[in-house]
């Protein structure tokens, strides 16, 4: 079923798909899909006998029909938006819901794309590893651990290797010595099966003391 309507202060057609989970929005030669799981009730979505009314500068305006509330929001060319609707009676706010909808999105991205996300990054090594094939495991796993990420360091034992698992057990503490500076070891070496490993975690920067 087709309807007309407004969004900041344009006159729209709307068209409910069958199933109710969506309507179109229609602006001119534009077709807008918006869920009905947006998160807010605006303007003639809201039906309540009674609207408690915010300016869009926060000031209160008073209880009110719905419908009055409607007509303040045309009037200001703006959208009726309920914020709060376990309120007694429920709180609109008149806003450009459109531009809210369009700056929460983009605080949302900012957040994500600032967000780090912690990844386990694995080091393995043998208990006869030489020297340089030690420094460059190690300096492999100080840049792991410098991005903010967990590494995990891994001895693996091969036949005969197993009756001699703390030449494994020293490799790796003295693998934690050396990242000491930067990481903290979460747990003592562990042997599972023929593996045994340590967990390197990134230490958190301290602030300066004011």
């Amino acid at each position: 079923m087709g309807s007309t309507r407004r969004i900041s202060g344009a006159v729209v057609s709307c068209h409910a798909e069958p199933s109710g989970s969506a309507f179109f929005v229609c602006v001119e030669w534009r077709c807008v899909r918006i869920s009905s799981k947006q998160g807010h009730q605006i303007n003639e979505e809201i039906r309540d006998r009674e609207v408690r009314l915010v300016s869009a500068d926060g000031e209160q305006l008073g209880i009110m029909s719905a419908r009055d509330a409607l007509a303040k929001a045309e009037e200001a060319n703006l959208d009726l938006v309920k914020i709060s609707p376990n309120a007694v009676p429920p709180v609109c706010k008149l806003m450009d819901y459109g531009k809210y909808k369009f700056e929460q999105t983009k605080r949302e991205k900012e957040a994500k794309k600032n967000q780090h996300v912690v990844e386990i990054k694995e080091v393995r090594m043998s208990p006869s590893i030489d020297v340089n094939d030690f420094n460059v495991k190690l300096r492999n796993a100080q840049k792991f651990l410098a991005e903010g990420d967990r590494v995990k360091v891994t001895v693996r034992f091969r036949g005969r290797e197993m009756a001699h698992t703390e030449i494994g057990r020293d490799l790796l503490l003295k693998f934690a010595e050396q990242c000491a500076e930067v990481a903290n070891m979460d747990k003592e070496p562990k042997l599972d099966g023929r593996h045994m490993s340590i967990f390197l975690s990134a230490k958190v920067a301290k602030e300066p003391k004011k």
